[in-house]
């Protein structure tokens, strides 16, 4: 059996076990897609590349469509990452992004779904970048799997140790502002994956799209763990 069908499994056998990310209540709460790839022809390169006007922006569209929000990213080939040098690679720019995106106001509270420790933590303080990081690992039923939480407050990173045990359902960080999650518009990067690959307070968000295949087999759909809605 391989390790996504494992983690369905797991997921499918203990609901009880598997925890919210972020404060949602399928009744009465409103999630908007957004879509950042080539077909976004609203959403202009002089818009994403200045912080306040995309902020602005994605602030406009949750309140347009009355949504407490926004969602999307998993997998989605996106043009915006031309923004920040971080991701302009010689051969191949770095354009597929790994995880799922959630975009609220700054302050929006962020909870662990699943029991277990705190892997490791930075800031990746670069322009575009995570910013405040956590990642946390969990043993489900002898599955590893550790889940990625990038663009946090950099007060979150205060105080924490790792190895230290993390709760499910416990509040342990919150989205960041754009002057300290990357220079962003407020949101959560959300990410799953099965192997560390090595890597400590950080982990690719976004990569190659000729990488695709590749990642796919260590980067599971974070939705198995958010458990939204199709707003499609």
């Amino acid at each position: 059996m391989n390790k996504h069908t494992q983690l369905e499994d797991y997921i499918k056998a203990h609901p009880s076990q598997i925890g919210k990310v972020v404060d949602y209540n399928p009744k009465t709460d409103r999630l908007y897609q957004f879509d950042f790839t080539v077909s976004n022809t609203e959403l202009q390169p002089e818009d994403v590349n200045d912080t306040e006007k995309f902020s602005a922006w994605v602030s406009v569209k949750l309140e347009q469509n009355r949504a407490r929000y926004g969602i999307g990213g998993y997998m989605e080939h996106r043009t915006l990452y031309a923004r920040s040098e971080h991701f302009n690679t010689h051969d191949e720019p770095r354009r597929l992004h790994l995880g799922v995106d959630i975009w609220a106001e700054a302050g929006t509270l962020v909870y662990a779904p699943l029991d277990g420790h705190i892997h490791s933590f930075a800031d990746n303080d670069n322009f575009g970048d995570y910013g405040p990081t956590i990642i946390l690992s969990h043993n489900l039923n002898g599955l590893q799997l550790y889940t990625l939480y990038g663009h946090l407050s950099r007060q979150d990173l205060i105080g924490l140790a790792v190895g230290a045990p993390v709760n499910m359902g416990q509040l342990f960080a919150h989205f960041g502002n754009q002057k300290e999650n990357g220079h962003w518009p407020p949101h959560l990067h959300f990410q799953l994956m099965f192997d560390m690959e090595n890597c400590h307070g950080d982990y690719p968000g976004v990569v190659r799209f000729s990488e695709k295949d590749k990642y796919l087999q260590n980067i599971p759909d974070p939705n198995l763990i958010l458990q939204f809605p199709d707003v499609r």
